[in-house]
């Protein structure tokens, strides 16, 4: 599936060399002459892909350079601190392993936004690729110690106090899941003086189970720290931008809160706006109203978040999945970053997991999804819209309807026939039922 936020797909059903030639061409028409970064995480299919890439940006002209494989926000800082003319990740991050992605990154190291996506997909639709002559083709080369370089950022922020976390010696269970984590997280782990109890480590990308770092595929992590009486637990998707969080007696923290607790941290270290997709939990807006602080709420999607982010100055912004964005580094989610958050916050209030979740609004989220098959996602939305109060309405990405002990939102899937439901309550029960009850309002639209 081509859109304008990248290409992915099921490699052999669809995603093919060709295809991945012919969009990384485009790509390379997009950037102009000049170096392109290419870093994948581990799967099976990233290899032969990455040479695709290097031959769809050599036959325009551009010059590829593989730093390997890495994580997400290694590559986007690899980008953002050198001169390159932008950068390709291959990943298709939580998605199980016959899947497989090209994701863009502009000069700053920074995802393409709704209308530079547009522009690379008009090449392709308009069939705009122009190839050099053969004098005139690319040149490829390697580049190394990109991981180090990254590490050696984080660990420079002024919000991350190294020295007191390496006091504390923190026992540290892991899961990579067998992605691209295993080259960044037990580095960054040693650094902090942690003793990391290791489980998915072999960057195979043959992901030991499913890959979304959500508390029902983390129970073997789970039990890793309950065996090893482990501090915490940290867990990361494949491409390493999502952090999951288990607390010492072994229960999953929640990924909403990894950005929740990151969030307070940094708001005690510096005060400034915040920065939160619509389908974030509204705990978000509890701490920062704390901390006397704006929130800025945006529409779904990475880069709508950075772009909000740059634009009112933010001190902390992110996804409520485990993606934490703060702009000392560089702006996109960062799994290794958020780690380095949290075991800061642990060492500065010498509290465990679990007491840091306690001084934080907790809430519970409940999400489903429904195919509509050939019925319109804007219609069903319109129609939900005129059955609303329109004074609760929060129309920024899909329909939010804000309640004063709860919201639900309704959004339609902008690359499948689906139209996905989300909704906070203060128990699971309450959201449960909310989810159920526009599924049914649904069935009744569609049906």
């Amino acid at each position: 599936m081509i859109s304008v936020s990248g290409v992915r797909g099921i490699v052999g059903q669809g995603l093919t060399p060709e295809l991945m030639l012919k969009f990384s061409a485009a790509a390379g028409m997009f950037y102009g002459k000049g170096s392109v970064l290419v870093g994948r995480d581990s799967r099976v299919t990233g290899n032969m892909i990455k040479h695709a890439v290097f031959s769809g940006l050599m036959s325009v002209g551009c010059d590829p350079v593989d730093i390997g494989i890495c994580s997400t926000p290694t590559v986007e800082h690899a980008v953002k601190f050198s001169d390159a003319v932008g950068g390709i990740i291959i990943t298709a991050s939580h998605n199980p392993a016959e899947w497989n992605a090209l994701k863009l990154l502009n000069r700053d190291g920074i995802f393409l936004d709704e209308e530079e996506g547009r522009r690379v997909k008009d090449i392709i639709d308009k069939d705009l690729i122009e190839y050099v002559m053969w004098e005139n083709i690319g040149v490829s080369s390697e580049k190394t110690c990109v991981t180090s370089a990254h590490i050696k950022s984080i660990l420079s922020m002024d919000i991350i106090d190294v020295a007191k976390i390496k006091e504390r010696k923190f026992k540290v269970a892991l899961d990579c899941v067998n992605g691209a984590g295993s080259t960044v997280m037990p580095e960054i782990l040693g650094e902090l003086g942690c003793e990391i109890f290791p489980i998915n480590m072999e960057p195979t990308g043959d992901f030991s189970h499913n890959p979304e770092p959500v508390p029902g595929n983390l129970t073997e992590l789970c039990q890793v720290v309950r065996d090893n009486k482990a501090d915490i637990g940290v867990a990361v998707d494949p491409d390493v931008d999502r952090c999951a969080i288990i607390d010492e007696n072994g229960n999953p923290v929640g990924e909403e809160y990894t950005l929740v607790l990151s969030e307070k941290y940094v708001l005690e270290k510096r005060k400034g706006p915040v920065v939160a997709n619509v389908s974030t939990t509204r705990a978000v807006d509890d701490v920062a109203r704390e901390a006397g602080v704006e929130v800025f709420r945006t529409k779904v999607g990475e880069i709508n978040v950075v772009k909000k982010m740059i634009a009112v100055n933010a001190s902390v912004g992110g996804e409520g999945n485990g993606g934490l964005i703060l702009p000392d580094v560089h702006l996109g989610r960062d799994a290794p970053m958020a780690a380095a958050v949290i075991l800061s916050a642990l060492a500065e209030s010498d509290k465990t997991v679990s007491e840091l979740k306690k001084e934080v609004p907790l809430y519970y989220m409940a999400k489903n999804r429904i195919e509509i098959a050939n019925a319109n996602a804007d219609e069903i939305l319109k129609k939900i819209i005129d059955m609303s109060d329109k004074s609760k309405l929060d129309l920024t990405d899909g329909v939010k309807i804000n309640e004063e002990n709860y919201w639900i939102q309704v959004r339609k899937s902008n690359t499948e026939p689906i139209i996905r439901i989300m909704a906070e309550a203060a128990t699971q029960e309450k959201a449960q039922s909310l989810c159920d009850r526009y599924i049914e309002i649904i069935k009744k639209f569609t049906g």
